[in-house]
């Protein structure tokens, strides 16, 4: 183990350990890990199983199920794009299938995601570009929103 690796087993230890207590500790603690680290490595969930006394298929098929949990580093930037009913009717099939196919033009640490509904429906497409929420999208609008990016 390298240092950085054992100060992130000391982290997601901690964690654990600040919800161990609790009742139904485990879903807490990933939400804890995801928001120090940026997500769940496959030693993280070996330290959760062993501090919470659970197996290691149980803390995985929990962090495989939910979609908010990734196992992956985030990309430096983020582009998601609402594929809900109000977004759809206006292009957003069309302006996810364009975004996702355009994906490394934007530059090479992107990710393309998508959400169902943002609660901007007056104003679809919407999307978020690094978290912020932004109404009518089009191809167009994306490239300059992320010009910087490349």
């Amino acid at each position: 183990m390298t240092a950085s690796t054992t100060d992130r087993a000391a982290l997601v230890s901690a964690i654990a350990a600040a919800h161990a207590a609790e009742r139904g500790p485990l879903l807490p603690v990933l939400h804890d890990v995801m928001a120090e680290l940026g997500h769940i490595a496959r030693e993280d969930v070996e330290t959760v199983a062993a501090a919470l006394n659970l197996s290691v298929a149980e803390v995985h098929g929990v962090v495989s199920f939910y979609r908010d949990f990734r196992t992956e580093p985030p990309a430096a930037h983020t582009v998601a794009l609402c594929r809900g009913e109000a977004c759809q009717a206006v292009g957003a099939q069309a302006l996810y299938d364009a975004t996702c196919a355009r994906a490394g033009s934007l530059g090479d640490d992107v990710e393309v995601e998508e959400v169902f509904c943002l609660g901007n429906c007056a104003l679809g497409p919407s999307g978020t570009v690094d978290g912020r929420l932004h109404g009518r999208l089009s191809a167009d609008r994306l490239d300059a929103l992320t010009r910087d990016w490349r």
